[in-house]
């Protein structure tokens, strides 16, 4: 098992997390998309979590992500909404005219623990073909 540590706590904390645009609109495409996952590969780096797979399609997100428990996954999920939200909504103005904002306020989390990583990367990455 691969573990890390900060100063007072060692783990091992993987999260599936998917969420949609607002109305499930199929808006992550011909650029977005690719756009959208360096940014949020920005900030798992910025936020020291490691960001191990992504996989957009038109109308979701899939990441695999390791995240420091004392940081904890809803932090960082609030924060690659937030400045992706942001830097695509600037980037891409079509965004601003089809929607009042880009993400909706929910999104799905599950732990990672009982199935092989391997497991998990395969499944994100079939996403895009189902």
């Amino acid at each position: 098992m691969d573990t890390k540590s900060n100063n007072n706590v060692t783990y091992s904390c993987k999260y599936h997390v998917v969420w949609c645009p607002k109305y499930r609109r199929k808006v992550l495409v011909d650029g977005i998309d690719e756009r959208l996952k360096d940014i949020l590969s920005g900030v798992a780096n910025d936020m020291r979590s490691d960001l191990i797979k992504a996989e957009v399609m038109p109308d979701h997100v899939h990441i695999l992500v390791s995240v420091d428990p004392q940081f904890g996954i809803h932090r960082l999920v609030k924060l690659m909404k937030r400045r992706s939200s942001r830097f695509l909504r600037q980037e891409f103005p079509r965004l601003n005219s089809r929607l009042p904002t880009l993400w909706t306020n929910s999104y799905f989390v599950a732990t990672v623990g009982g199935a092989p990583l391997a497991t998990i990367k395969q499944y994100i990455e079939n996403q895009k073909s189902v």
